[in-house]
């Protein structure tokens, strides 16, 4: 937990909202892959690899975003 934390805190929020918004959505046109994936997860057709990688490889910085603002709230 503390290696996490330790990562989390050396990326500030401009940087991780920079990144969510360029790779967290690329490409933008026809629609995000983060959401054309998730679409594809509650329908049940996220079963090829490149797939699945597509989903983690966008959402990653969704979730370092989410993580930070989760431990911000919390003592070390």
């Amino acid at each position: 937990m503390t290696h996490l934390r330790r990562i989390l805190d050396s990326l500030s929020f401009p940087i991780l909202i920079f990144l969510c918004l360029t790779l967290g959505l690329s490409p933008f046109f026809p629609e995000p892959h983060i959401w054309e994936k998730l679409k594809m997860l509650a329908a049940g057709d996220l079963s090829r690899p490149m797939d699945i990688f597509d989903l983690l490889f966008h959402s990653l910085p969704w979730a370092f975003l989410v993580a930070k603002l989760l431990l911000r709230s919390k003592p070390a």
